[in-house]
């Protein structure tokens, strides 16, 4: 089997992307309220997140296979027409510090820049420390808030390059 990652479009509701999104919404929920969430918390959690909107023209999802398994997924949504914000971007734990994170990142970046952005923004809480880490790698830097909800403690922004953006979602 492969080890090569690959990183392309992909509906919110396949399978992989499911299965992913319930990991996402486990891990961020269960550190919010320190307890291991529940799997009728996570289903109303995925009822209500209006993905419908991470489809074009006004967003995108990705996910990212690792040796061919479900590995990472996150989605860019059009907030006007040119700021993207980057949402539910997600490595399962088994796979981090593996190079998916960043083909992630440039993967929803190519997919902002497909859709119209120059901009992209995204808000986070201060105890995903491992996310935050990722944004500032991929050079996002913190901005003044854009938006305002309860899991929203940091903002960060990024002016996206719309030159030489690889296309293949692959990488070694």
């Amino acid at each position: 089997m492969s080890t090569e990652w690959t990183v392309l479009p992909e509906r919110y509701d396949t399978p992989d992307a499911t299965a992913l999104r319930v990991d996402y919404y486990y891990d961020v929920a269960s550190r919010y309220y320190r307890r291991p969430i529940r799997a009728e918390e996570i289903d109303e959690g995925i009822l209500n997140d209006r993905l419908e909107r991470l489809s074009p023209p006004t967003g995108e999802f990705v996910v990212g296979h690792k040796g061919g398994k479900p590995a990472a997924c996150g989605g860019v949504l059009m907030l006007d027409g040119e700021r993207a914000e980057l949402t539910r971007v997600f490595v399962r734990h088994a796979f981090r510090g593996t190079g998916g994170a960043a083909l992630l990142m440039d993967a929803l970046e190519t997919a902002a820049v497909g859709l119209g952005a120059r901009h992209m923004v995204l808000n986070t809480r201060l105890d995903l420390v491992e996310a935050r880490a990722l944004y500032v790698r991929s050079g996002y830097r913190e901005i003044p808030a854009y938006c305002e909800g309860p899991y929203m403690e940091i903002w960060y922004g990024k002016e996206l390059r719309t030159d030489d953006r690889a296309t293949d979602g692959t990488a070694r």
